[in-house]
């Protein structure tokens, strides 16, 4: 990571990694996206999710094929497997990047 890791989640085939200053990492199985890094591609080794780049992350949560993320400022960002409705935007879309969950806004 070059930098000091503060939480870790590991999910079914993907694993996240809170950096001390607020940056997210994943690696792993990158199908439906659930890496964040805007594709599908498979991770070997941890690479920060860019996306939440100004964000500062302060929990996180990664699923069977989704991933969660909170920042300081309250706002839920989701991404990956959108089936059933799982990431909280109103479809069943997946999201390749990180996406705010509109819903929990000002909640």
């Amino acid at each position: 990571l070059g930098e000091r890791a503060v939480s870790v989640s590991a999910g079914a085939v993907h694993n996240l990694a809170l950096a001390a200053d607020g940056a997210l990492w994943s690696w792993g199985w990158g199908g439906y996206g659930k890496l964040g890094h805007g594709n599908i591609q498979n991770q070997l080794l941890p690479k920060k999710i860019e996306a939440l780049a100004g964000q500062r992350v302060v929990a996180v949560s990664a699923g069977g094929y989704h991933s969660f993320a909170l920042t300081a400022g309250g706002g839920v960002w989701s991404w990956g497997l959108g089936e059933h409705g799982r990431l909280g935007h109103g479809d069943d879309q997946n999201q390749l990047l990180p996406k705010k969950v509109e819903a929990l806004a000002g909640q």
